[in-house]
């Protein structure tokens, strides 16, 4: 029988800013995971619901909105992230969730950009982490977007559609060396192709769909998903550069991937890859059947499974 679980809002302040937290919460005595969510400045805690709601969880959750990200962003709209400061962010509101839950550690899952975030925050802070769970795990921008180019344009040629081969000629090199409007101009253009196809997350309606039916949605979020790229420019600038080998792969913490097996945004060949060089004190890959960069609405139930069984190892 499914009941239905109930969330909690807050904002608190964390590293001298308002930040926006959601909590679903299960018993006092499980342990708090930390869902950091991709982007940069997409939040993700507007579909949380429906993700959560009617979970059987052996864990507490907490969504939060990045600084630039969501109703962060809103309470704060002059504060401009950068790596170093949503790092330092992401302590603060670890510590933060320490105290309030009576926790020791806390569990960290970080999806897409949030992996990055996670990642640096398990190698550099083991002593605060709890495990730290990998969904859609970047380990190099760059080569993910040569990859996933690589399968598109594949992909398109294989399906004799013209109207897409011209497509992709009109966007032309990428990726390209550097970030500007440009180049997330042309990014779009990828992921709208790679949706189609089914190679990366097809986010448009399905993003209008869960923000309908999201309980902490309104007219005002608006604003920030349509500001986002805008407001992390500079972020992305920094994660172009991003190379989580140079980071290491040694962690003092239990390591988990959950992929989808067909992400071809963050394509699978490149973090299982890394995977494979993860030494950790327990580690395991799931693979999540019929899902893509978002197994967590691609294939729901697989999803909440692989975290169920992760909760209970630690």
């Amino acid at each position: 029988m499914r009941t239905e679980q109930t969330y909690t809002e807050e904002y608190a302040v964390v590293a001298g800013i308002e930040h926006y937290l959601l909590h679903y919460q299960s018993k006092p005595e499980d342990p708090v995971l930390l869902f950091i969510h991709g982007g940069p400045g997409q939040t993700e805690s507007f579909f949380a619901f429906d993700v959560e709601e009617y979970a059987q969880r052996n864990y507490n959750i907490v969504y939060y909105d990045q600084r630039g990200a969501g109703k962060t962003w809103l309470r704060n709209k002059k504060s401009k992230p950068d790596t170093e400061t949503l790092k330092n962010d992401l302590l603060e509101i670890v510590l933060y969730l320490k105290k309030k839950y009576g926790k020791e550690k806390i569990g960290i899952l970080g999806h897409s950009w949030g992996s990055v975030l996670g990642s640096m925050f398990a190698l550099e802070h083991p002593e605060q982490t709890l495990c730290y769970i990998g969904c859609g795990q970047v380990v190099n921008i760059v080569k993910n977007e040569q990859m996933g180019y690589a399968i598109l344009k594949d992909t398109i040629e294989k399906s004799g559609n013209k109207k897409d081969i011209r497509k992709l000629q009109k966007i032309g090199k990428y990726p390209t060396d550097y970030f500007d409007m440009k180049t997330y101009r042309k990014m779009g253009q990828i992921r709208s192709l790679q949706g189609k196809y089914g190679l990366a997350q097809d986010f448009g309606k399905t993003a209008i769909d869960l923000w309908r039916r999201s309980p902490i949605m309104g007219m005002q979020d608006l604003l920030p998903f349509m500001m986002g790229m805008l407001v992390n420019m500079q972020l992305m600038r920094e994660l172009m550069s991003f190379d989580l080998r140079e980071k290491g792969n040694c962690y003092l913490v239990p390591v988990y991937y959950v992929l989808g097996e067909k992400d071809s945004q963050t394509p699978i060949e490149i973090s299982m890859k890394y995977f494979e060089e993860v030494q950790a004190p327990d580690k395991k890959l799931y693979l999540i059947p019929n899902a893509g960069h978002a197994p967590m609405l691609d294939n729901v139930e697989e999803y909440r499974r692989a975290v169920r069984e992760i909760v209970g190892k630690v």
